[in-house]
Parts: structure tokens; C-alpha cells; sequence
């Protein structure tokens, strides 16, 4: 491997790690790096899932303190997360890769405008739902669980199968059905998308081995892990309205990379 190709690839990982954390479309950065050296979409895709993983479980552990309170939603969720993975990857490697492309973007539309209108949509799902627990989690009563947990399970079958931007629409799903904090959704946003990168890692290592570039995900996963704890460490001293102008426009930059990749 050239040395400017392992220098661009590192740098991609680099800023997928950190935003992944942030916003949660680093694939946006990686994928299409790869795409440009040549290597073919299936593989790119296979390849950078397995890479990111490191720098989720960084980003997850620099929001750690901010899951507190939050397992009874997440114990829901992450069943959610866990097998709609598997049902993108099994899409991923059965359906033809132009299966998804028209619907990715307009996805990612939608989770951008529900992510500006959040503050809105939550004052009135606060009074919807009548506040906070004792821990401070909002209460979710049982057809809002069902919902969050059906939204979550729809975007782990995205992400299994095109990783890119779940956790936007993650983070604009989550801020419709549930009145919280912005960096609590995030941290919760993180530990899910984990779940789906190491959901499809396994996967794709246990079915497409041969298809893999390991020196691609091992290169975006050493440079990923250190992008994922500078995410945490600056994300977490944003404030709701700078984390959201981050998401904005990251998710407007992704897009159109999306429409013209």
C-alpha cells in the first residue's frame, strides 16, 4: 500500500472516529476514501465497518458518564440495535447495493429537519408525557417505548447494512419520541451504533472474510480509536445548540457526498 494511500486512509479514520462520536456519520469520511483508492463498494463498506468499531468503543467510553439513568430505555434498545443489524447485513449480502441509494438520502433529510425542530418536539412530548423519573429520565409510556424501540430497530437494519448516517437518524428519531438531553441521546446514540458496527464486524468476518480489506480496517481502527476520545472529550462541553449545529451541518456535508459519490 502507497504511503499517501495509508496517510489519507488514516486521516480518514482520524475524522470518522471524532465525528461518529459527535454526530454519528463518520462513515461519510472513510467510505468514500476508500471508494476513491479503488476499492470496491461491498468491500469498502465491509472494511470500514470493521475499522470504526475501535473508535466507537472510544466514543462510547468518553460518554459514559452520560448513559447513567438511561437503562430502561436502552435495555429495550439494544435488543433493537443488536438484530436489525443482522437483518442489514444479511441485506447487505443478498440485495444488490442500489437497493438502498434512493432512500438514504431522503432518510437523511428527515433525521436533519427532526434534529432542528427537536427543542419544539420536545417541550411538547415533555407535556405529553409529564416529565422525568427520580433519576432524571424522561418517562416513556408503553406505545412511545414501542415506538422508540421500533425506530431503533429500523435503524440498525440501516446500518448493518450502510452504516453511514445511522447516527443521525438515530439522534433525530430519539429527539421526536423522547424529551432528554441532547448529550444523553448522543450518549445512548453512541453505545447503539456500537452495537450495529460490531454486529456487522462479526458478521462480515465470519461470512466474507476473503471480501475484507484488513489493511484498510486495521488502519482505520488505529486512527479511529484516537478520533473517537477527541470527539468525546470537545463534544461533551458543546452546548445543545452547538452539538446541533454540528449535527446540521456534518449531515448536510454527508448528504451531499452521498449524491455525489
Amino acid at each position: 500500500m502507497p504511503i499517501h494511500e495509508i496517510l489519507a486512509i488514516l486521516a480518514a479514520g482520524l475524522g470518522a472516529g471524532a465525528i461518529n462520536t459527535l454526530v454519528g456519520s463518520g462513515t461519510l469520511i472513510t467510505f468514500p476514501t476508500l471508494v476513491a483508492f479503488g476499492y470496491p463498494p461491498v468491500t469498502a463498506t465491509m472494511s470500514n465497518a470493521i475499522g470504526l468499531v475501535a473508535g466507537g468503543v472510544s466514543g462510547t467510553w468518553g460518554y459514559r458518564r452520560e448513559l447513567r439513568g438511561q437503562w430502561d430505555r436502552l435495555r429495550w434498545q439494544i435488543p433493537a440495535s443488536f438484530f436489525g443489524a443482522l437483518v442489514g447485513c444479511y441485506l447487505l449480502l443478498k440485495l444488490p447495493e442500489s437497493a438502498f441509494e434512493t432512500i438514504v438520502p431522503i432518510l437523511l433529510v428527515l433525521a436533519l429537519i427532526l434534529v432542528v425542530v427537536q427543542p419544539a418536539l420536545n417541550r411538547w412530548t415533555a407535556r405529553r408525557i409529564g416529565g422525568h423519573d427520580t433519576d432524571g429520565s424522561p418517562i416513556l409510556n408503553r406505545p412511545r417505548m414501542i415506538t422508540l424501540v421500533s425506530a431503533t430497530f429500523a435503524v440498525g437494519i440501516y446500518g448493518g447494512y450502510f452504516t453511514a448516517a445511522q447516527g443521525i437518524l438515530l439522534m433525530g428519531a430519539m429527539g421526536v419520541i423522547v424529551a432528554d438531553d441532547l448529550q444523553r441521546m448522543n450518549a445512548a446514540k453512541n453505545l447503539l451504533a456500537l452495537i450495529v458496527n460490531v454486529v456487522a464486524a462479526v458478521t462480515y468476518t465470519a461470512v466474507a472474510f476473503d471480501r475484507i480489506s484488513w489493511a484498510a480496517a486495521g488502519l482505520i481502527a488505529i486512527s479511529s480509536l484516537v478520533g473517537g476520545l477527541i470527539g468525546a472529550r470537545f463534544g461533551r462541553r458543546l452546548s445543545p445548540n452547538a452539538l446541533r449545529a454540528v449535527i446540521v451541518v456534518v449531515g448536510i456535508i454527508g448528504l451531499w457526498r452521498l449524491l455525489t459519490t
